[in-house]
């Protein structure tokens, strides 16, 4: 099983140590990938629109951001991590996700996302953890991949180190409860109603649909008629 870990931050703090401590209990270290922003990507959207319009490669940070595309096409599960800022992700996680838009179900999704797991991670302080786990689990969703799981914990802390050791154990627990569950789906990732729902809406949507370079990509897999990502 290969993981891949995007971290919202470069620092190895609470919230990459416990999408390690996940990823860990997948796999073994030399199955593990890491990103970590900004370090690895650093660049906002421009709002130029050729990713939609067009075609992704025309996107001004298409080379830079080929190598992490590459990364999440090659992964079983994808493990996105970040702490909260303002009650959100941070910048940098937003950044690299607003990127994708063009691989949301409305445009031109990978077939491959609907058999992969992803985990989002989140931690604070105090407050935030749901609403910062919430801005990257949509695009998981919107990407297709059928479950995802979420694992947030306010810490009471601002370094791991500092965690007091029942916390740690009660995310141990969580972790060991998400890692058996992804185990169990591996190879046989059950698409649920929801996404199957959507993609079903966003295949009428195709048919007729107002973006050349998506309709052709819709017809080119076969989705608008009988063919499915998950089949």
């Amino acid at each position: 099983m290969k993981v891949l870990i995007i971290s919202g931050t470069n620092h190895k703090g609470s919230t990459y140590s416990i999408g390690r401590i996940v990823a860990e209990k997948l796999t073994s270290a030399e199955n593990i990938s890491e990103v970590f922003l900004p370090r690895d990507f650093d660049e906002f959207c421009c709002g130029c629109t050729n990713c939609f319009i067009n075609n992704e490669t025309l996107c001004p940070h298409y080379s830079k951001l080929k190598p992490i595309t590459e990364l999440i096409d090659a992964t079983d599960v994808l493990i996105l991590t970040s702490p909260v800022y303002v009650y959100h992700c941070t910048g940098q996680m937003k950044a690299l996700l607003d990127h994708y838009g063009w691989r949301w179900m409305i445009h031109r999704p990978d077939g491959r996302m609907f058999s992969k797991q992803a985990v989002v991670v989140a931690t604070a302080a105090g407050a935030g953890v749901k609403s910062t786990m919430k801005d990257m689990a949509d695009s998981c969703f919107f990407w297709g991949i059928p479950k995802t799981y979420r694992l947030g914990r306010p810490v009471a802390a601002v370094d791991w180190q500092s965690v007091k050791p029942e916390i740690k154990d009660r995310i141990s627990a969580k972790a060991d409860n998400i890692a058996k569950k992804i185990l169990k789906r591996q190879g046989k990732v059950p698409v649920g109603f929801k996404t199957k729902a959507f993609f079903q809406i966003m295949r009428l949507m195709q048919r007729n649909g107002w973006n050349k370079a998506d309709m052709d990509y819709w017809k080119e897999k076969g989705w608008t008629g009988s063919k499915r990502p998950w089949k």
